[in-house]
């Protein structure tokens, strides 16, 4: 499909529309702005369910594409290409629903210039969704790059007593990292004649030094978004200071940017070279699993407990990525939307607690659950969902992870994967033992007693999140069969080079 008339198109243009009709409307109408955004966040939605509809889950192809002329660059054409394919539908099915839930949390914990807030939350769609659906190299940059600035404004405007520091840190540590990319983007477009990314898979003709270069550029970016070990100290500080709606973004979808372009840069593009790292970053992986876990269990403040727990579970993500075969690469998809869904729920609970409470400390709390009832069973499904529980979705997304990590030629390291397995029994340690200091036990504090349970917007707003967990707990194959043609086709891709670590 060659049309512009096409559901990718229309996705990338309705949040951008909206957040230009947002500017229209005075900063007073701050109820107007919200539901504005809200519908146009919605809407965005409902054509992610068309783009869906739409989708041929048999196919390993690009679908929908779209392919314009842009401009040009050394002579060399860059295009307006997109397409969505196995790899990418589930990531761009999960930003629109976060932004969606989002913007709802927000309601009422944003009172301050809502008009800015709401627009630069559209805008951040718009990114997002680039990066998911680009298919030429500078388009994906652009909109790689083009994420920094609604973010930044979010943490920098709208945060914590330290949101300039920690906008700022996010700020340098993404683009230190995109600054390499560039340069690697330019080379290799420059050098193959083309920016296609379908163009460029399987590069042949490159020096292998050069080859090892180009990959640690494009490594460098991703691993700094996802974040691994040791690149990841920018994230407790955003986390934690960023607004609960920031956070629920940043965690379930701005993280994921950096493991999806392992997956659409570093494997096709490189795949031999990417067999020959897979053992290190296997290891930093792991490191970054016990790491997370082990930080998150020393934490004192709910949010930045969280925020520690997404350096470990993203570290199973990388995990099942380069394990190379198809139950890692599948698992570590899975778990990028698990982890976008429990993680986003985990903070959206701890932004209702600290709008009742301003405070986000363990020992400000304890028996919640007799207080809060309704809260506190909800608050209890999510830890379990992050946990790993069997019945939930984190469980099938880790177990698929650790299989394809243990049978893994690539890694061909069997203690890797049951020093991997330590970093879900740590994960029930710290999340267990939050969940025992704030909500059980007695209610020790008189500020806890008169606390009002979760309303009817708030359970609106994690509903479709449990749903959800439950869901892909119970029966996660239409989730499997999305990827599996995408996945299949990168292993075959990579297969001769796979035969040869043999």
């Amino acid at each position: 499909m060659t049309t512009a008339i096409n559901p990718l198109v229309i996705l990338l243009l309705i949040p951008l529309v909206g957040g230009l009709i947002l500017w229209l409307i005075p900063a007073s109408r701050k109820n107007m702005l919200r539901w504005v955004a809200l519908v146009t966040s919605l809407t965005a939605f409902g054509t992610s369910l068309w783009m869906l509809a739409q989708f041929d889950a048999d196919s390993a192809d690009l679908q929908m594409v779209v392919k314009l002329p842009w401009m040009n660059f050394v002579k060399v054409a860059v295009n307006f290409e997109i397409g969505v394919d196995g790899l990418s539908i589930l990531m761009v099915l999960l930003t629109t629903v976060l932004t969606s839930i989002s913007i709802l949390s927000s309601w009422t914990a944003v009172q301050e210039k809502v008009k800015g807030f709401m627009a630069f939350f559209l805008l951040l769609e718009v990114g997002m969704l680039g990066v998911f659906l680009a298919q030429d190299m500078i388009l994906f940059y652009v909109f790689w790059e083009f994420t920094l600035i609604p973010m930044y404004f979010l943490i920098g405007i709208w945060g914590g007593e330290r949101k300039i520091y920690a906008a700022v840190k996010f700020f340098l540590f993404t683009m230190a990292g995109s600054v390499l990319m560039l340069a690697a983007i330019l080379w290799l477009g420059v050098f193959k004649g083309t920016f296609s990314v379908p163009e460029l898979t399987n590069i042949f003709g490159l020096l292998p030094g050069t080859a090892w270069l180009l990959f640690l550029a494009f490594a460098l970016a991703f691993a700094i978004k996802v974040p691994m070990f040791p690149l990841h100290t920018w994230l407790p500080d955003a986390h934690v200071e960023a607004p609960t709606a920031g956070s629920v973004i940043l965690a379930g979808v701005l993280l994921k940017m950096g493991a999806y372009g392992f997956l659409r840069f570093n494997l096709p593009l490189f795949p031999e070279i990417a067999i020959k790292a897979a053992p290190w970053f296997a290891f930093l992986a792991v490191v970054g699993i016990i790491y997370g876990a082990a930080t998150a269990f020393m934490q004192k403040d709910v949010k930045k407990l969280v925020a520690y727990s997404s350096v470990s579970h993203l570290g199973f993500v990388m995990l099942g990525i380069f394990a190379l075969n198809p139950l890692g690469l599948q698992g570590a998809i899975l778990q990028m939307v698990n982890h976008g869904l429990s993680t986003g729920a985990l903070f959206l609970i701890v932004g209702m607690i600290y709008e009742r409470r301003h405070t986000r400390l363990m020992s400000d709390f304890g028996g919640l659950w007799k207080v809060m009832p309704v809260f506190g069973t909800l608050s209890l499904v999510i830890v379990l969902s992050s946990v790993g529980l069997p019945g939930l979705n984190g469980f099938v997304g880790e177990f698929t992870i650790l299989t394809g990590a243990y049978t893994s030629v690539a890694i061909n390291y069997t203690l890797t994967a049951i020093l991997a397995t330590v970093g879900v029994i740590l994960a029930a340690v710290y999340l267990l033992h939050m969940f025992q200091h704030v909500y059980l036990g007695t209610v020790t504090h008189d500020e806890n007693k008169s606390l009002k349970d979760v309303n009817w917007r708030e359970i609106i707003t994690l509903a479709p999140l449990l749903a959800l967990i439950l869901w892909i707990g119970v029966y996660p194959k239409p989730f499997f069969a999305l990827m599996a043609p995408a996945v299949n086709n990168l292993v075959a891709l990579m297969q001769p080079y796979l035969m040869a670590v043999k």
